[in-house]
């Protein structure tokens, strides 16, 4: 929670809600904002993969 609340500026009330997107893998944003993200949670211990959601 905290790398998502410092690399997205949200709060502790915020930052529930996109966890729970994030471990859905529902939460969405452009390959270099997801991989970005990826490397920092990987940074902090957290095993994290940015991928394109599969299409039907």
């Amino acid at each position: 929670m905290r790398v998502l609340r410092a690399e997205l500026g949200i709060g502790l009330a915020e930052v529930k809600s996109v966890l729970s997107e994030v471990v859905a893998g529902t939460h969405s944003g452009t390959m270099p904002e997801m991989e970005f993200l990826a490397r920092k949670l990987r940074a902090s211990g957290i095993d994290a993969v940015a991928a394109r959601p599969e299409r039907p």
